[in-house]
């Protein structure tokens, strides 16, 4: 019987000490500068979140601003909230082929019954629990010819996350301007990402995608995306021109369609960075305009700028943000002919102008954790006749930090 025991106890430690070397080469596989390598069967898990502590000052007497963050929420609300939280793994296949993965839960839509409830929608349960979905899920196929990679599954469009959004840095305090308009910032397709030098100061981004996001294709329309970019100066100088195209709807006697154009210019350091992006959005038969005896289905043509700055007082403890938008939903709104105009998309309000404000202060006491106090403000003017103007103020303790990257 000791023996047996014996021979147990040496058998259970051999097996552990294979188990150990086992795990101990798999975790060398599996680290980060393996990874970073682009090493077969190696990955990373990673996430961040963002969230707020925030007081509502002032409340727009007409709940304007759609899908804005603070709007249909009441006066002198206060309520800590998370925005979003991601939680990603990407693996590399081989050398050749890369998996991503990202799971998002996302509180960003105004909703409740009726909205002044202040109830926040995004993407909950049943219960109203917050919950993940799938955000993206790729194959990506690296130099599919020199220079370019193919990625197939829903990925990020060259809208906005690929190059813009990187350079304002601070989408934990608001989205880009194209962002808050729900651009798609994910889509079902194809994209080609490429680069026309070995250094990567000038490229180009080209997708097809269904523009349903992470819902399944309705219809038989694709919305096709594409940019180019150009960085000078060691990259400090930074130039991308962007457009896209989405039909509708398309039959005989409606032909419902949108289109982007959008330019993106900025000069970026570690100490300080200076951006404007600006686009015009146009939207073929994207309003209906009524009189006292008709209703007109009428084009739209919104355009919209945003100026930010940011920049070092402390490097690497504390730094500054600041971002001014301007925003005007219909450029050949007509006040004179229409007594009442209505979007036909489903996020398109096109009756009152914006102004948006934000700054503050991004103080990290260590790396990927911040701390930034901020002002969210948000102006609106209607263009019917009485021009009225109100306004949606929020102060905010945002937190955020980064685990994994």
């Amino acid at each position: 019987m000791l023996q047996n025991r014996g021979f147990l106890r040496a058998s259970f430690a051999i097996a552990l000490l294979f188990l150990f070397s086992s795990l101990k080469a798999q975790f060398l596989l599996n680290s980060d500068s393996a990874f970073k390598a682009g090493s077969p069967n190696s990955g990373r898990i990673w996430g961040y979140a963002f969230g707020d502590f925030y007081y509502k000052a002032h409340r727009d007497s007409m709940n304007r601003g759609g899908a804005n963050q603070y709007t249909g929420i009441p006066a002198n609300r206060t309520a800590f909230q998370f925005r979003r939280i991601y939680l990603g793994y990407d693996y590399n296949i081989s050398k050749k082929f890369a998996a991503e993965l990202l799971l998002a839960a996302e509180d960003n839509a105004p909703a409740g019954n009726p909205p002044s409830s202040g109830s926040m929608s995004g993407d909950l349960l049943s219960n109203n629990k917050l919950t993940f979905y799938i955000k993206l899920a790729n194959i990506r196929w690296k130099n599919i010819w020199k220079g370019t990679d193919l990625v197939v599954g829903q990925v990020a469009p060259p809208t906005f996350p690929l190059l813009s959004e990187r350079i304002w840095n601070y989408r934990s305090v608001e989205r880009t301007i194209a962002d808050i308009r729900r651009l798609p910032s994910y889509d079902l397709g194809a994209e080609l990402q490429g680069k026309f030098d070995a250094a990567g100061n000038y490229g180009y981004n080209l997708m097809v995608g269904n523009s349903s996001q992470a819902r399944p294709e309705s219809d038989n329309f694709k919305t096709f995306y594409g940019d180019v970019y150009a960085m000078f100066l060691d990259k400090k100088i930074i130039v991308d021109l962007y457009a896209d195209y989405q039909r509708m709807n398309w039959t005989s006697s409606f032909h419902h369609a949108r289109n982007m154009v959008k330019a993106f210019a900025a000069y970026n350091t570690p100490a300080l960075t200076v951006g404007v992006e600006a686009f015009i959005n146009n939207g073929k038969q994207d309003v209906i305009a009524e009189t006292a005896n008709r209703r007109d289905t009428l084009n739209a043509t919104a355009e919209g700028i945003s100026v930010y700055v940011h920049g070092n007082i402390i490097p690497d403890k504390l730094r500054f943000f600041t971002r001014f938008d301007a925003y005007n939903p219909d450029t050949k709104f007509d006040n004179t002919t229409y007594f009442k105009y209505t979007g036909l998309t489903a996020t398109y309000e096109p009756n009152n102008k914006e102004q948006f404000i934000t700054a503050g202060l991004d103080f990290t006491p260590a790396r990927n954790v911040h701390f930034m106090p901020n002002i969210w403000y948000n102006r609106y003017r209607a263009e019917q006749s009485s021009h009225e103007t109100d306004h949606d103020l929020v102060y905010r303790m945002t937190f955020f930090f980064v685990f994994g990257k």
